[in-house]
């Protein structure tokens, strides 16, 4: 009677945090009359031919692009090649490592769990994570063997610190300071793409024993925060992260080609990661990681940099924020908590174009007024392979450009596209 009353209790608890349904019943995203939607056709066909030119001139191999308003997809046009070594041509649906682009899709699970009361953004991470506690600040480096001196910090790592990329933690192989670089290379930290078997819990823990560029909360600095609340979510709701967001997320948005690893019948559709050599383009290897990994049977979930998608899932995640937080009659988040999340969370830190909320940069005035970017309050971010987003909630406008490169390319694919997205505006 005990197991069944445990059961029940754990089955109460799954149907009692899932989504809401929800008042409003936005539909999914589904193709539209370009005009209908106020865009004019013939500045998407501008866009069109840009793309086509640019591999053409070979300064891409393939790509991906896709816009959406008002709920409608009006541009969804594949060009060049998925892997020119093979001559696979690109389709509309080929998948795509979005690397940091799955920072938005973990900040959106840490939110939808605080909605439920689980915990507060200013908490420290070390009531969740004891490892953490005893934070240290690097302070001295030793460039003949990578050892170091600390400080204790003053503070302690919050949720908010991680969220927001001010904990002071850094991002191993990409970090702007060659001394963490070294650091986490001695110390064995997994950033992200890899097919071992490694459990994100083991990774983090030992992560929390390594030294912070600066005190909590005092900078930015882009880290593998996203991450650590990956390992955060599993605690907090009981679940794999993997399984979290499958159940939580990618089923109630229509997000059915969205993964950490993928299944082996989708294993065809992943791009090669190509880079230029000369006037071919190649593919990728490299012994830091495995540019597989999607197509592996893994166990590492990375929250900041592990997904690989489509054009059309992150469409329908995007659009769920345009729409406040629901889309299908299924609520993720609420509008209030939308809007937290759009919002400048760290002052002053950012002074320039743009703000920083939470896991997205946001155009501010100064960038509205600058123009090509969008209006106040478009968030965007890209990932490690060449792929990047944007969404205006002023003008209910989504841009997508997928791309798999690596080394030097002579792309200047996002920012025409962008700049060309918001001149096709026609109402």
């Amino acid at each position: 009677m005990k197991q069944l009353a445990k059961l029940f209790l754990v089955l109460l608890s799954i149907q009692l945090t899932a989504q809401t349904s929800s008042i409003k019943n936005s539909p999914v995203l589904t193709e539209g009359n370009p005009s209908e939607q106020g865009m004019s056709s013939e500045r998407l066909d501008r866009i069109d031919l840009m793309l086509s030119n640019e591999v053409s001139k070979g300064n891409l191999p393939g790509a991906v692009a896709l816009i959406a308003r008002n709920g409608k997809i009006v541009f969804h046009k594949a060009y060049g090649m998925d892997n020119s070594e093979s001559e696979k041509a690109m389709e509309k649906n080929a998948i795509f490592r979005i690397a940091s682009q799955t920072k938005a899709i973990t900040a959106t699970a840490v939110m939808m769990l605080w909605e439920e009361g689980k915990f507060k953004l200013d908490d420290p991470i070390s009531k969740y994570i004891p490892q953490f506690e005893a934070a240290q600040i690097l302070e001295s480096f030793n460039e003949a063997d990578s050892t170091y001196t600390t400080k204790p910090a003053e503070n302690q790592i919050t949720i908010r610190d991680l969220i927001t990329h001010t904990s002071g933690i850094g991002y191993g192989m990409i970090d702007g300071d060659e001394r963490f670089r070294k650091i986490y290379a001695k110390a064995g930290i997994i950033d992200a793409f890899t097919s071992k078997k490694i459990l994100i819990g083991d990774n983090i823990k030992k992560l929390a024993t390594l030294p912070l560029h600066h005190e909590p909360g005092q900078a930015w600095t882009y880290s593998e925060g996203l991450d650590v609340l990956g390992y955060f979510i599993e605690i907090v709701s009981g679940m794999p992260f993997d399984k979290f967001l499958r159940t939580r997320i990618f089923e109630p948005l229509q997000m059915n080609d969205t993964y950490f690893y993928l299944p082996k019948e989708k294993w065809d559709r992943l791009v090669a990661v190509q880079y230029r050599d000369g006037k071919k383009w190649k593919r990728f290897t490299t012994p830091i990681f495995d540019i597989d990994y999607p197509n592996s049977s893994g166990t590492f979930f990375s929250g900041g940099a592990g997904l690989s998608s489509t054009a059309q899932d992150y469409a329908n995640f995007l659009q769920m924020y345009l729409n406040g937080g629901e889309l299908n009659g299924k609520r993720l988040l609420s509008r209030t908590t939308v809007h937290s999340i759009l919002s400048n969370q760290i002052g002053t830190i950012w002074d320039g174009r743009k703000h920083y909320g939470i896991a997205f940069d946001l155009i501010n005035e100064k960038g509205a007024m600058a123009g090509g970017e969008g209006s106040e309050g478009t968030f965007s971010w890209g990932g490690y392979f060449n792929t990047q987003y944007f969404a205006d909630p002023q003008e209910n406008i989504i841009g997508i450009i997928m791309k798999q490169t690596q080394g030097p390319v002579n792309d200047d694919t996002g920012w025409k596209f962008r700049q060309m997205v918001f001149a096709s505006i026609d109402d």
